[in-house]
């Protein structure tokens, strides 16, 4: 064993290896995203299309990302995330020759659609740095990520200029394919596949129904500035989407093993976090759009400078430079005090930048610098978000919960891409023969954009603050991480839910938590071999906690919660037990739980709901006595006894 180990240490990759390789996957999805955007003004001659129709090779990746984000990222949870990644990867490559070798503009449509897939790279990538690296070094390696993807924006703007005026058009999908297989082989060679997975069957009906809903959301949201935001197929679009989140959720909720836990979505810290993502989507989205298009505009308006779009993509790079600069503070704010402090100051800083470049405008240092700015705060903000996820939710759930964060992120910039759209129709100065729009609309975009990150900001303040998941401390190398699995299960073996299992080191810290399916079934990840307290707790049953030693070897244990608490006692008259009174439990706003009657001994036993307030009435059908009582429902079974005067009752029967 000691030589097995030591062997295993030193084929294991380096941490600093896994991240940089990781990270690079970041790059690859931002020039994914960036690469034709410099190219559609040009793509109508050269394909023979309307501008309309062009800009179907963003909409195309756009809602394919969308899409194969939160699927891509559950079946990681399931089936491997190197695996994932890999199958991600493939796709992309595919896609990307497609469209080098088109000749179609349908083609290049599907080649563009394939690329999509390469946005899952970013949660499952996060979820791997979180099984394979030491805690230390998390908060600074998901920072990188986040650097590497305003780079990656920055970086696609001057190169698809190069390529496309030295190489063709072409040439900006065989680099991408080229840059694909390189990762490909990288994570194939250096990547270590998690262990740390969620076992059970693939949600495939809430796959289908979510993913027909966020296409027509976000088909919707971005097609609307060019189709009309009162048009029929808008309008339709939207329905569609409204109907079937309406069928999915409460489908999600009921499900085996859902697609998306909704359950821990709405948990505080995912739910303001995802909330804080949504707008600081919109803000990160819209730096880099008005920043471009700024520098690009003719003079003579005044506030632009009428720079190529190499140059202008070139002013772009600072603000990719300077977020890998600051990718070690924006982690070390992270690691010293927390995700949600981290998440504040990246937000505060964005509001700087946005309302710093509402006054300083008139030259292009000013603009660089105010770019800049945001994009530090932007690298800031976007680390921190996935370590709040990643406390919040299920060791064996980050990779899903992450895309989910994602995809929220990206329906932020679609809304923010619609919304300067918008404006920049609405509010315009002619200049010769041609309208375009007015600083004043690049100033409406910025203070939206301020508002939208002081909104992040506000959603973080609530953000309950609490401790990651301490971890037993890390050597070398990082712990095999191990997948405890079982189920809740009553005295009679039938499954118990709903219920959660969570999982304590003997000195009290946390090590992680799982909800129970409908089956019973849960699943956790340790940090190693050795002694936990586990402790399951059901709405309705006395909560059981056991110290466990695990090995290794045995990774199964079940729960039996003998003790169902109830809400029990007697009737009496006197000293006469009373048979047939009726005793209805209600809550504390008059809604109905549940009714029972006494037994031959004046005996009665009711399931006790969750905790909190309810009155419980008794009623003599014989005599129509009655009576009210109020309890507080806990952790505890409760006795309730009921004595009617003697005097005043004539015994049931007779």
């Amino acid at each position: 064993m000691p030589r097995s180990s030591a062997l295993e240490r030193r084929r294991r990759p380096s941490p600093s290896a896994i991240t940089a390789v990781l990270a690079l996957s970041g790059t690859l999805v931002a020039l994914m995203q960036t690469l034709v955007i410099p190219l559609l003004p040009d793509f109508p001659g050269i394909l023979g299309v309307t501008a309309d129709d062009a800009s179907w090779l963003v909409t195309a990746t756009l809602l394919s990302s969308a899409v194969a984000t939160p699927i891509v990222s559950r079946s990681a949870d399931m089936y491997g995330k190197r695996k994932l990644m890999v199958v991600c990867l493939g796709i992309m490559v595919v896609g990307s020759v497609l469209a080098a070798l088109c000749e179609t503009f349908l083609w290049l449509v599907v080649g563009r659609t394939f690329q999509g897939f390469a946005s899952a790279l970013i949660p499952v990538g996060i979820s791997i740095m979180r099984d394979e690296l030491p805690k230390e070094k998390m908060g600074s390696a998901v920072a990188l990520m986040s650097a590497t993807l305003g780079i990656g924006s920055a970086m696609g703007l001057p190169l698809a200029g190069v390529l496309y005026q030295n190489l063709g058009w072409t040439s900006i999908f065989w680099v991408s394919a080229a840059g694909g297989v390189l990762l490909l082989l990288a994570v194939l060679l250096v990547v270590p596949e998690s262990k740390v997975r969620t076992h059970g069957s693939f949600d495939y009906a809430g796959a289908l129904v979510l993913s027909a809903a966020l296409a027509a959301l976000l088909l919707a949201i971005s097609k609307g500035s060019s189709w009309g935001w009162g048009s029929e197929p808008v309008l339709l679009l939207f329905l569609v989407a409204v109907i079937l989140l309406a069928v999915w959720m409460p489908y999600e909720l009921k499900v085996r093993q859902p697609m998306v836990d909704l359950r821990t979505s709405v948990r505080r810290p995912v739910l303001l976090t995802n909330l804080a993502s949504l707008m600081l989507g919109f803000a990160m989205f819209a730096n880099m759009l008005l920043t471009t298009q700024q520098l690009q505009l003719p003079a003579d308006t005044g506030y632009g400078f009428d720079l190529n779009v190499i140059t202008a993509g070139l002013c772009m790079v600072p603000s990719g430079l300077a977020m890998v600069v600051f990718a070690p503070l924006s982690g070390r704010i992270i690691r010293i005090f927390g995700g949600k402090t981290a998440l504040m100051a990246g937000a505060v800083v964005m509001v700087a930048g946005y309302v710093g470049r509402v006054f300083f405008f008139d030259s292009i240092a000013w603009v660089i610098v105010g770019s800049t700015v945001v994009g530090v705060g932007t690298a800031i903000a976007h680390a921190a978000m996935p370590t709040l996820i990643m406390g919040a939710v299920p060791i064996t759930e980050t990779a899903s919960a992450n895309g989910l964060n994602s995809l929220v992120r990206a329906i932020g910039t679609s809304t923010s891409s619609a919304a300067i759209a918008a404006v920049f129709t609405s509010v315009t100065l002619t200049v010769g023969d041609t309208r375009l729009p007015s600083f004043e609309a690049f100033k409406d975009v910025f203070w939206m954009a301020a508002l939208a990150s002081a909104g992040s900001v506000l959603a973080a303040v609530f953000i309950p603050r609490a401790g990651g998941v301490r971890r037993p401390p890390f050597p070398d190398v990082v712990a095999a991480e191990l997948v405890v699995q079982g189920r809740v299960l009553a005295s009679d073996h039938r499954p118990i839910t709903p219920a959660v299992v969570t999982v304590l080191q003997t000195d009290g810290q946390p090590v992680d938590w799982s909800r129970v399916d409908a089956e019973g079934n849960y699943s956790v990840a340790l940090p190693g071999t050795g002694k936990y307290l586990m402790v399951a707790n059901a709405a309705g049953w006395a909560s059981m906690a056991e110290v466990f030693e695990f090995d290794g070897r045995t990774l199964k244990q079940n729960f039996l919660l003998c003790e169902q608490l109830q809400l029990s006692g007697t009737v009496t008259a006197g000293t006469v037990p009373q048979a047939g009174a009726v005793l209805t439990l209600l809550g504390a706003k008059g809604g109905h739980i549940g009714t029972t009657t006494t037994d031959a001994d004046g005996r009665y036993a009711l399931p006790l709901p969750v905790t909190g307030p309810y009155v419980v009435t008794m009623l003599d059908p014989a005599t129509h006595d009655s009576a009210a009582q109020k309890i507080i429902a806990g952790g505890q079974s409760v006795t309730l006894d009921f004595a009617l005067p003697r005097a005043e009752h004539t015994l049931l029967g007779g």
